[in-house]
C-alpha cells in the first residue's frame, strides 16, 4: 500500500488544525455584553437580517423592541407575523418614504416621534433586544439628532442588545458598534421591472 496520503486523510489532517485554531478563538472569547450591531450597504437583506434576529431572541424567551423608520405606511409580513407575540413592543413610523410625503417637516416629525418610542425601549432593561429598522436614513436625513442617538446607545441596559439598519451608516454608528455588516448588491429584480413580492421584500 502506498505511503502517500490518501484524500480523506489530508482532509481530516486540515479539519483537525480548524478545529484547534477555531477552539482557541472560542475560549479567547470570554466575555457576555449587549451588542451595538449596524447591517448596512446597498444590498437586500439589512432588515430581514434583524427581523431574523428577532425571531432568534423570542426563540430564547426574550423580550423585544422594534421600531421601523422609514418604511412605507402598507403592513409588511414582519408587522403582521411578529404583532401576534405579547413579548414584542411594535411600533411603525407610518408615514411612508421621504419621497411619498414630500414634507420634510412631517417626516421629522414622525420620526422624532418614532424616535421617542425607541428611547423608551432603550431604557428598559426588561427588553432584551431592539431593532431600529432604517434608523440608518432617519439619520442620513437629520430627521433624529446624531448625538441623541449615540448617548442612548452609551447609555442602554448593559445586556441589552441593538440592531441599527439601513443604506448608509453614518461613520458615528459603525465606530461604536461592536459589528457592522455591509450588505452588497449583486443582482436585483426590481431592476428587471419585477415588483416587491409579498414573503420577499413585503
Amino acid at each position: 500500500m502506498s505511503n502517500e496520503e490518501t484524500t480523506e486523510q489530508r482532509h481530516q489532517r486540515r479539519m483537525e488544525r480548524k478545529k484547534a485554531v477555531v477552539e482557541e478563538k472560542v475560549a479567547r472569547a470570554d466575555q457576555d455584553k449587549g451588542l451595538i450591531l449596524v447591517h448596512t450597504g446597498n444590498g437586500k437583506g439589512k432588515s430581514s437580517s434583524g427581523f431574523g434576529m428577532v425571531a432568534r431572541a423570542l426563540g430564547h424567551g426574550m423580550r423585544v423592541g422594534v421600531v421601523q423608520f422609514i418604511k412605507g405606511s402598507f403592513s409588511t409580513g414582519e408587522e403582521a407575523f411578529f404583532r401576534r407575540f405579547p413579548e414584542v413592543q411594535y411600533h411603525v413610523m407610518g408615514e411612508g418614504f421621504t419621497w411619498e410625503t414630500q414634507d420634510r417637516n412631517r417626516d421629522t416629525e414622525m420620526a422624532y416621534h418614532a424616535w421617542q418610542k425607541a428611547l423608551e425601549m432603550l431604557r428598559d432593561p426588561e427588553i432584551h433586544l431592539v431593532l431600529l429598522d432604517e434608523i440608518n436614513i432617519a439619520l442620513k436625513y437629520k430627521y433624529i439628532p446624531m448625538d441623541e442617538v449615540i448617548d442612548a446607545l452609551a447609555n442602554k441596559p448593559a445586556m441589552q442588545h441593538v440592531i441599527l439598519t439601513g443604506r448608509a451608516a453614518k461613520p458615528e454608528l459603525i465606530e461604536i458598534a461592536d459589528t457592522v455588516t455591509e450588505m452588497k448588491e449583486i443582482k436585483h429584480a426590481f431592476k428587471a421591472g419585477i415588483r416587491a413580492q409579498q414573503g420577499v421584500e413585503l
